[in-house]
């Protein structure tokens, strides 16, 4: 109950807050450069300045918040990349050298790797066949909304339900885990699937599919019914089947979007993190970059150095992507 108090008395006093600001710099600019009572050019410069400066004193707090958690640790890291575990001393490139000669590390690179091809592939994939099957049922909406629901949950939530998916008990005791429990239904024996090399990846891949797929059916399902009905009507016309239309036609109307959405899970499969925490924490073989950065920063002693350079690694695989999925999504909305 305490907690639950604190939480409520937080967000009250930060709603409270940004209206302060708010409407206090609006005050205080308004007093500064007064318009009212005014007449002639005076009054006009006055209200020209105060409608320049207004729009910054609202992205004020935003920036200043860019500026402090993402700026800042940007260059931070870049600089620690380049000194010793204690962030001290100037070592040059040896935190690299050592990055690329390390096996873990290789082996985080190979597991992103895998991430990359199936997660982002799978997602969008079932997130346009749902879309396109859900406008065709009267149930779609409700149909949506359970597939969205995921969306809703936390990484690390969502690891916990699917832990009880995966969860292995020996041999003889009742299986808890659901999958276990269909492998027992028809006569075969439990596996700890976690545990299996290679094959444990695309089990943690299954959650975050499962969470992803809400997302891209979500923004594909927009983009389909933004589809011209006459190019629709002119394939059925010319006797085109339902699958034509739907890879010939429809398809190639939002190929950027589904460029966009793909590039965007992308993006979060390379700062992948949470899942594998919670279900494995790298173990047998399922270390991915930001884990192993997580491990060498803060644990072990923590070196500053060595999981700055793997921070600076993930950074310089996420911001080709990131600028060329601005750039297809500013494309988009010019359309």
């Amino acid at each position: 109950m305490q907690q639950l108090l604190f939480a409520i008395m937080t967000m009250v006093g930060g709603v409270l807050a940004c209206a302060a600001y708010f409407f206090g710099t609006n005050w205080l600019l308004d007093r500064i450069f007064p318009s009212k009572g005014l007449t002639g050019a005076q009054a006009s410069q006055n209200l020209r300045i105060t409608n320049a400066i207004r729009p910054w004193l609202f992205m004020a707090p935003a920036l200043f918040a860019l500026a402090i958690y993402l700026v800042y640790p940007v260059f931070e890291s870049v600089r620690l990349a380049f000194h010793d575990r204690s962030g001290q001393q100037f070592v040059g490139l040896s935190n690299f050298v050592w990055m690329f000669n390390d096996g873990e590390f290789r082996q985080s690179i190979f597991n992103n790797f895998l991430w990359l091809l199936v997660v982002p592939a799978l997602s969008t994939f079932f997130g346009l066949v749902i879309a396109a099957l859900t406008d065709r049922i009267w149930w779609g909406n409700i149909a949506k909304t359970l597939i969205f629901m995921p969306m809703a949950i936390s990484f690390v939530g969502a690891a916990v339900i699917w832990k009880f998916v995966y969860d292995y008990r020996s041999e003889g005791s009742e299986q808890i885990g659901i999958l276990n429990a269909i492998v027992v239904a028809f006569g075969g024996q439990p596996e700890a699937w976690m545990t299996i090399p290679f094959w444990n990846n695309f089990f943690l891949m299954v959650i975050l599919i499962w969470i992803q797929t809400g997302f891209a059916m979500v923004i594909l399902s927009a983009a389909l019914r933004g589809i011209p009905e006459e190019t629709i009507e002119a394939a059925v016309i010319d006797g085109a089947n339902g699958m034509q239309i739907f890879f010939k036609i429809m398809v190639p109307q939002i190929w950027g979007t589904i460029a966009v959405v793909w590039t965007t899970i992308t993006i979060l499969v390379l700062k992948v993190f949470d899942i594998v925490l919670a279900m494995t924490n790298g173990q047998w073989q399922t270390q991915v970059l930001a884990n192993l950065m997580f491990d060498w920063m803060f644990r072990g002693g923590g070196d500053f150095g060595r999981g700055a350079s793997i921070a600076v690694v993930i950074m310089i695989l996420v911001i080709p992507i990131m600028i060329w999925n601005i750039r297809n999504a500013t494309k988009e909305m010019e359309r």
